[in-house]
């Protein structure tokens, strides 16, 4: 173990050798000092399951170590990092040895790497072409399962790639991994294959939000989740996690007496069909085969910007030699394989520092808490503000002002911080000060029971009145090009805008005195603002910013009514009575329509020349799809799904939030997922293509 003055050394080492522009070590001690380091986070990670570093922050600091040892061969020790296949191991399960060691894959992060690689495989195949298979690289804990005599025999973590953690009774609560399957109909005896243990997104994030209703911390990512449940000690809680398994290689097999090598064993795709055919998920969907290295580069490259359609997490893609027997030919080393590449994507993760917490004021109050962090540079673009979302985020997670942070820049590339690295802390952290006053207003603040936001409850607060301002004319409510955040701050603090029907005031002719409003920029705002007045009944409605009222609440309340102010005669009963309205949300929308100030706003607007009547719901009545409800789900051929949901809503369809016995057509594309499952089960759902769909809206 390491003492706390060790932990914090070695950081601090850390941090100076993945300091920008930092040379090479350069003497043998130099060197020393880095392995000691990579050896340092070797056991956060495998043993306490507890990482003080990014993955991309490890395989910069071993490729520092690897360029120098091959420079200097004679500086290579026999225990270095780069001289054995893995790590240490947890001593919480019983150790066993796999049949073959699980190698680590080499990494390349650009189109050079790849390159090279190619060049390596042909120089060493001897050969003129090389078919490759470029499968996703799956982002969660890989797993090793052996079968003997067509049963499941052993599941196993990779531990250190020699040794693992038998977890067969976890690995037998994974309902895509067979417990049995017919390898005696090829003629295999024994077959060791390898996968990777993956948690859903939207069933992490299901059971995310059952751990917060029940006043637990949710768990970091799923990734970490998947990794994590594999050592979980009650295999009831594994069932419960719904983890799923790909499997993309077979590492050994023994056949039966006499029997002939099948010819699917000779080709990594074909090994690949076979275990599909087998009954197990292997990437066969996903998989690509390519004869030129230039095609897979740009397979790659394609592939990255659609990550996120995915179900699953993927952190790159991993490049094989199709063929076996040149697989063999190519052999490994001692810490990967020769016919192998993995392509990483871009990084979302990396480490950092709070420097402080500044608390912004939102539209309806809400106080939120903003981290300022050292610029850092994740996923593709440069971090530096994070939302840390409410008082109790701040709490759950035990941030301080001055901690090192674990941040993550995830599928919505919205960056969060993941965890606070507390074993890094100094004494010299500062405790985060919420506050009780309106940082802009300084009115008190209120948090209403049952809720985790602090509000600013003055209405006339500064703070507020731009931000709905803001939202008023943002893209998805009134849409007014032009008229950014920036001007709107711009024209509020020169004293030309105060309230939303402001908006339909400006003195065009001051505009024209400001630097950078020449004349055709002020004619494209005054376009863009008297567009807007015609923008459909629930654009308008929800760029009123009414708490809780979203796009699709702001949809089934026009749908209502034939003109805005008839809401205000609504019920919170019969506002309840609303598809998908409970009662907080008809609460809400009762309690504007209640308010004088609002309803004289409103009456403003439409003197204005605000389109208030609901001319789209006749037109929607009349249309093709009049009556009927959608779901889409999945990535459709040719269409965003928002462009899919405003053809059906144009023409009189119906969107619902999920699948459910009111539910008439599910619109399916790929990776349909867990709503496409559970359709199958509702008799009265109709299952239908995006083309068959296309055919209903024509």
């Amino acid at each position: 173990m390491y003492t706390k003055e060790e932990i914090l050394a070695l950081q601090e080492q850390t941090r100076s050798f993945l300091k920008e522009g930092k040379q090479l070590p350069a003497t043998p001690e130099e060197l020393e000092a880095l392995r000691n380091v990579l050896r340092f986070h070797e056991h956060r990670y495998y043993v306490q399951d507890d990482p003080l570093l990014a993955d991309t922050e490890y395989d910069l600091l071993y490729k520092m170590l690897e360029a120098v040892e091959k420079d200097q061969p004679d500086w290579v020790t026999k225990d270095s990092p780069t001289q054995r296949v893995g790590k240490s191991l947890n001593g919480n399960f019983v150790t066993v040895q796999h049949l073959v060691p699980m190698l680590s894959l080499d990494n390349s992060y650009n189109s050079d790497d790849l390159k090279d690689f190619d060049r390596k495989v042909l120089q060493l195949s001897k050969r003129d072409k090389i078919t490759y298979c470029v499968e996703p690289k799956f982002d969660g804990g890989s797993i090793s399962l052996i079968y003997e005599n067509d049963l499941l025999v052993r599941g196993a973590t990779r531990g250190n790639g020699v040794e693992g953690d038998e977890i067969t009774t976890n690995v037998r609560q994974i309902r895509s991994v067979p417990l049995s399957a017919a390898f005696g109909r090829y003629g295999i005896q024994q077959i060791e294959i390898r996968g990777e243990v993956l948690i859903n997104k939207n069933n992490f994030k299901k059971y995310n939000e059952e751990l917060t209703e029940k006043g637990l911390a949710p768990l970091a990512n799923p990734r970490n989740a998947a990794s994590g449940t594999l050592r979980i000690k009650d295999p009831a809680e594994v069932r419960r996690r719904n983890l799923e398994a790909f499997v993309y290689h077979i590492s050994d097999y023994t056949l039966l007496p006499g029997q002939a090598l099948p010819e699917a064993l000779q080709t990594h795709e074909g090994s690949l069909k076979l275990l599909w055919e087998l009954g197990f998920r292997s990437p066969v969907k996903e998989l690509k085969t390519f004869d030129r290295i230039e095609e897979v580069i740009d397979h790659c490259l394609e592939f990255e910007t659609e990550r996120d359609q995915l179900p699953y997490e993927i952190d790159g893609m991993v490049i094989k030699v199709n063929t076996i027997d040149v697989q063999e030919q190519l052999g490994m080393t001692s810490h990967h394989p020769r016919w192998a590449i993995a392509f990483k994507f871009k990084a979302r993760q990396a480490t950092s520092k709070l420097l402080e917490v500044k608390f912004q004021v939102g539209r309806t109050g809400s106080i939120t808490p903003v981290a300022k962090i050292e610029p850092v540079f994740i996923g593709g673009v440069t971090v530096s503000s994070i939302s840390l979302f409410n008082e109790e985020v701040i709490r759950e997670k035990n941030l301080m002002i001055g901690d090192t942070v674990l941040v993550e820049r995830a599928g919505d590339v919205i960056p969060y911080i993941v965890k606070s690295l507390e074993a890094l802390r100094t004494g010299a952290e500062t405790p985060i000060l919420f506050p009780k006053d309106c940082p802009i207003c300084s009115s008190p603040l209120f948090k209403e029971e049952g809720e985790a936001v602090w509000r600013c409850i003055n209405i006339e607060c500064p703070a507020q009145v731009v931000e709905r301002m803001i939202h008023f004319v943002s893209k998805d409510a009134l849409d007014i090009r032009g008229f950014g955040e920036a001007n709107v701050r711009k024209f509020y603090e020169l004293g030309w805008l105060k309230d939303i029907p402001g908006i339909y005031k400006l003195d065009f002719e001051k505009l024209g005195t400001l630097e950078g409003f020449g004349k055709k920029s002020i004619d494209n705002l005054q376009q863009a603002i008297e567009k807007s007045k015609e923008q459909p009944l629930h654009r308008i409605l929800f760029g009123l910013g009414i708490r809780f009222v979203g796009e699709t609440t702001a949809k089934v309340l026009a749908n209502k009514v034939g003109h805005l102010l008839e809401l205000k005669n609504f019920s919170q009963e019969e506002l309840q009575d609303l598809e998908d309205i409970g009662p907080k949300v008809a609460g809400s929308i009762v309690h504007f329509f209640s308010t004088s100030s609002n309803i004289e706003m409103i009456k403003e607007l439409e003197a204005l020349g605000i389109q208030l009547t609901n001319t789209h719901k006749q037109l929607a009545a009349a249309g093709a799809l009049a009556g009927q409800t959608f779901l889409f789900t999945g990535t459709l051929p040719t269409l965003k799904r928002s462009e899919a949901e405003a053809m059906a809503e144009a023409q009189g369809g119906k969107i619902l939030g999920g699948v459910s016995a009111k539910l008439n057509y599910l619109v399916v594309g790929e990776d349909a997922g867990s709503k496409l499952e559970k359709a199958k089960k509702i008799n009265t759902v109709k299952i239908i293509s995006e083309a068959e769909f296309l055919k209903m809206v024509e």
